[in-house]
């Protein structure tokens, strides 16, 4: 995926936003993280502010199974100091979660809670990522 943003050019027409509601995910390495999420969960890439001079942006936005998920760097400098992900988790509602669920934990995804049927009756899972997310695949068990 080519996460390469210029500098200094024309600015382009914003990818349309997907989802009715978008999680904005402030991790250490956003555009390292937007790489790891083309590999760990078939993420691409819309687009992205271009990096400061520390090598931090403020904005990245992927596609993600269908919807819009955003990235960005903490400015601890700005009062937006890195904060450990918790009392959340992202859910990937997925159709074929063995394929999914391979991909992630090949790319190194950490399994939290084993890919199990689980007692309402769906497929579900819980993996965190190296930057601390904690993200769920999900898929109805079909009769």
């Amino acid at each position: 995926m080519d996460t390469t943003v210029e500098a200094n050019t024309p600015q382009q027409e914003a990818e349309p936003v997907k989802g009715g509601i978008v999680a904005y995910l402030q991790v250490d390495g956003a555009m390292k993280a937007a790489d790891f999420y083309k590999r760990a969960l078939g993420a691409t890439f819309a687009g992205a502010h271009p990096p400061d001079d520390q090598g931090r942006t403020m904005h990245v936005h992927l596609y993600i199974n269908g919807g819009s998920l955003m990235l960005c760097d903490p400015y601890p400098d700005y009062g937006y100091p890195l904060e450990k992900p918790q009392a959340f988790t992202v859910m990937l509602p997925v159709e074929g979660i063995d394929t999914w669920w391979k991909r992630a934990v090949d790319a190194g995804m950490e399994v939290v809670t084993e890919l199990q049927v689980m007692f309402w009756g769906d497929r579900y899972g819980q993996l965190r990522d190296p930057f601390g997310v904690l993200w769920a695949m999900n898929e109805p068990v079909k009769s």
